[in-house]
């Protein structure tokens, strides 16, 4: 009598949660629940711990804020895919201005879909980008679409002014406030507010941050 073959289990995807709002947590841990396919293995506040616990628990999948204090999540994709074999990284945000998106994108995540999702079109955003696929929700596969049809692109973070631009520009070529100012024929006080004002509207916490944003937008 022939002896049945036994077929071993997959391993279930190892995923990391990285978000700063408890409820939005403790909801898609509870989705996760659901999914067989998955096993939640930690959870972090921010981008600092996002990267610490990335590689001390080496899970297959990160899902990613973008905004969170203490550390943001671009910087954390940035640091994770320098390495080489850290997680997959799907982004779950509430951000879907194209500056988000592509600068998500060029940093090395691999999926992008937003919090309100339904928990169909999350749990396959999950399984493909865990499997190592790249996925979009459908508002963010548009703009990706739109982006290389060729079509206009906006210009980036359109919520600035022309001060504000023009301040943001010279910081991201590494010159200081004091610099800045003697460039522009402004006071000292002037560019700390233009400055104090980028922050704010670009959502970051730092000067580095702000760079960062501004060379992955182009400017």
């Amino acid at each position: 009598m022939t002896e049945p073959i036994s077929v071993p289990t997959p391993e279930p995807i190892s995923v990391l949660i990285a978000d700063d709002h408890p409820l939005f947590r403790k909801g898609l841990r509870a989705l996760l629940a659901t999914m067989p396919e998955v096993a939640v293995v930690g959870e972090a506040t921010d981008g600092h711990s996002a990267v610490r616990l990335a590689a001390e628990l080496g899970p297959r999948l990160l899902l990613l804020d973008l905004h969170m204090p203490g550390g943001d999540g671009l910087t954390a994709i940035r640091r994770l895919t320098a390495r080489g074999d850290g997680p997959h990284i799907l982004v779950v945000t509430m951000f879907e201005d194209d500056d988000s998106v592509f600068a998500a994108l060029r940093a090395g995540a691999r999926g992008y879909v937003l919090k309100d999702t339904d928990d169909e079109e999350m749990t396959r955003a999950i399984l493909a980008v865990g499997h190592g696929e790249a996925i979009f929700s459908a508002a963010i596969a548009s703009r990706i679409v739109a982006f290389f049809a060729g079509r206009p692109a906006a210009e980036p973070f359109p919520g600035l002014t022309a001060s504000e631009r023009n301040v943001l520009q010279l910081m991201s070529r590494g010159l200081p406030n004091d610099v800045i100012a003697a460039r522009l024929g402004l006071s000292a006080k002037t560019v700390r507010n233009y400055v104090s004002s980028v922050f704010g509207k670009l959502h970051v916490a730092s000067r580095a941050e702000a760079i960062a944003r501004a060379r992955d937008a182009g400017i």
